[in-house]
């Protein structure tokens, strides 16, 4: 049964990972959303201006451009899209200036297609605590490992030269993971 596009809300989905955008798509289709994908920050701009979302999902770390980047945009288009960040690297600090640059809610991959929908319905000011837990050294520690292994494109080999520590030590660190928030 076809329904006119005007009685879904739209939604703009944006991650590198292909297969993850047509599973994600399928799942929030079935829920209800009008979605229209796009692979970087490149492509969905030009998206956005045509059609500004009611929603967007967009992932924090892809090919190009960040996805903060595209979360301000769509914020400065319509301040009332509900903007979603999901990432693989998830830090207090990016959540912080997620959520100052228009984000409704930051979500760690894995995620499902339900925790997506209920993230659109909190509110950011509501649940952000966050600026005022203070980070682990652990975390600390992660979070610094992953900028250095980012700017280095995950080569481990020229991480582990840059941070001063044998490869195999950081391959452990890496696979530790610590918890996201505090209390997790």
């Amino acid at each position: 049964m076809n329904q006119p596009a005007n009685e879904n809300p739209s939604l703009l989905l944006v991650d590198d990972d292909r297969t993850f955008c047509t599973v994600l798509a399928r799942a929030l289709e079935k829920r209800g959303f009008e979605v229209t994908i796009a692979n970087n920050v490149e492509q969905a701009l030009p998206l956005a201006r045509t059609n500004p979302p009611e929603f967007a999902v967009v992932d924090l770390k892809m090919d190009g451009a960040s996805g903060l980047v595209l979360t301000k945009a769509l914020h400065e288009l319509d301040s009332a899209t509900r903007i979603v960040i999901l990432t693989g690297y998830a830090s207090i600090a990016t959540a912080v200036e997620a959520i100052k640059l228009g984000a409704t809610q930051y979500l760690a991959k894995p995620a499902n297609a339900d925790e997506i929908v209920a993230a659109f319905g909190h509110s950011a000011s509501a649940e952000l605590p966050l600026k005022n837990l203070p980070a682990s050294i652990d975390r600390l520690e992660w979070e610094h490992i992953q900028r250095v292994l980012h700017e280095q494109q995950g080569n481990i080999s020229a991480t582990a030269r840059i941070l001063n520590m044998h490869r195999r030590t950081l391959q452990r660190k890496l696979a530790k993971r610590p918890n996201t928030t505090p209390g997790s």
